[in-house]
């Protein structure tokens, strides 16, 4: 996991590394990056200029705008119920849920799993 080699704090210094990390690895994934207008995104003109992504925000309270995320909280939420506490959460079980996520087929990717078709040519 990249966070790991800066620790787990979110913030600006550390997201615009790790975003720039990410797109380096993985360029031809990227063609725009939708963000909420939380404080560790405020260096967004640093990642579009090292990244040559263009960075957008989404609109507060405009869930439809980031409709992959809400997704996702939601397929997350059937391992994870609202209300559960998330504190003894080892990384060891996100990633088995991360890993079951990104092994279940999709209808919107043509009933192929998300790593699938992060991996195809």
């Amino acid at each position: 996991m990249v966070l790991k080699r800066w620790g787990w704090r979110r913030t600006r210094r550390i997201v615009r590394r790790v975003v720039a990390c990410v797109v380096r690895r993985h360029p031809h994934r990227f063609s725009t990056m939708t963000a909420d207008n939380g404080t560790e995104f405020h260096d967004y003109g640093t990642i579009e200029r090292v990244t040559r992504v263009p960075f957008y925000f989404a609109t507060p309270h405009h869930a439809w705008e980031r409709g992959t995320s809400e997704n996702t909280d939601g397929l997350i939420r059937q391992y994870l119920p609202k209300g559960t506490s998330m504190a003894a959460l080892t990384q060891h079980q996100c990633n088995a849920i991360a890993q079951r996520l990104n092994r279940r087929p999709r209808k919107r990717l043509g009933y192929r799993t998300p790593e699938e078709c992060f991996y195809a040519p």
